[in-house]
Parts: C-alpha cells; sequence; structure tokens
C-alpha cells in the first residue's frame, strides 16, 4: 500500500467520523426537549394575551389556545416515542447525508419569515406573505428566478390572499389591510393639512 492511498483512507476515515459526531448531536430526544420547551414559551405567550374589551362570545385567546394545546400535546407524544426508541432518525444512517446547501436553504426560509415581518407594516398582509412563501419555496427548491418564477409568485399570491380572505374578511380576525402603501398615508396626510 502507497503512502498517498493510506492517508486517503483515514481522511476518508476522519471525515466520515466527523459526519457521525454532527448527525449524533441533534437526536430525537433534543427535538424532541426543543419541541416541549417551544410549547411551554408558546403556552406562557398565550396567557399574556389580553382580553377583548369587545363583549365576544370568542375572545382572543381561543385559537392560539387550540393551536399551542396541540403543540403540547404532538410535543409530548414525540417525546415519549423518542425516549421509547420508536422515533427514525435517518440522519444516523451510515448512507444518508443531508441535501446540499442547508445554510442557503436556511437562509431563505428564515430571509422569508424576516422580509414578511419587516413589510407587513408598510405594505399591508398580501404582498409580503407572498415573499414570505416565495423564501419558503426557494428553501424547498422551488422556482423564484427566472421564467418560471411567476407561476411561483402568483401561487403564493393566490395563497396569502385566500389566507387573508378567510381569516380577515370570513372570520374577522385583525390582520390588517389586505394591501397598504406608503405613499397612499404621505398623500392622505398632506391632504389633512
Amino acid at each position: 500500500m502507497s503512502a498517498s492511498t493510506s492517508t486517503t483512507a483515514s481522511t476518508s476515515k476522519s471525515l466520515a467520523a466527523g459526519a457521525a459526531r454532527r448527525r449524533a448531536r441533534f437526536t430525537p430526544g433534543r427535538l424532541a426537549l426543543l419541541l416541549v420547551a417551544l410549547a411551554v414559551v408558546a403556552a406562557w405567550q398565550v396567557t399574556v394575551i389580553p382580553e377583548s374589551m369587545i363583549q365576544m362570545a370568542v375572545g382572543p385567546v381561543l385559537v392560539p389556545g387550540v393551536v399551542v394545546a396541540m403543540l403540547v400535546v404532538l410535543a409530548l407524544a414525540y417525546g415519549w416515542s423518542a425516549w421509547r426508541g420508536r422515533q427514525v432518525d435517518d440522519a444516523q444512517i451510515e448512507d444518508h447525508e443531508p441535501l446540499p446547501g442547508g445554510d442557503r436553504r436556511l437562509l431563505f426560509l428564515l430571509g422569508g419569515g424576516v422580509l414578511f415581518m419587516a413589510l407587513v407594516q408598510p405594505l399591508g398582509f398580501i404582498i409580503p406573505a407572498a415573499l414570505c412563501g416565495m423564501g419558503v419555496a426557494r428553501a424547498f427548491d422551488a422556482p423564484v428566478i427566472g421564467r418560471s418564477a411567476w407561476r411561483s409568485g402568483l401561487i403564493c399570491l393566490g395563497i396569502a390572499a385566500f389566507f387573508w380572505f378567510v381569516l380577515a374578511y370570513l372570520l374577522g380576525v385583525g390582520l390588517g389591510p389586505a394591501l397598504s402603501w406608503p405613499w397612499t398615508d404621505l398623500a392622505t396626510d398632506a391632504v389633512a393639512a
């Protein structure tokens, strides 16, 4: 065996050992603990939602409370299953590797959410929600640049408009205006002065 062959073999072994350590960091048990912690924080946040001053049959705590209760049940069920060793962790399988570009995918996913939070006040709900949806779609390899971008954009715009219509118009959830333009507020202020 030559020196270059032994060097290549030892390099591949050290790379495999490093990959195994990275895979072992985030186990199903740790994910279960993270989910339970998230559920506890969400439950606390539901308790600090202020009551509505309007007399309503359904208060502002009902829907978030139901969602958090479902999250708690799912987190506890997943934790129980992980504790019993019944959760499959594909990252622990030797032949499986993560999809390439994981950091870029995470950047698009989180960037879409940050973009939504930054633009929902000045532009209303629909356009920022569509841009957030395009960020999520790009994180899952949907085309958002080039000729196919129109299709992705229209799908995200349609989904955002549907959610605004159902939640704000039909159910009366205060999502703010569907569309808002910053310069219209400036024009309204100028006319009022």
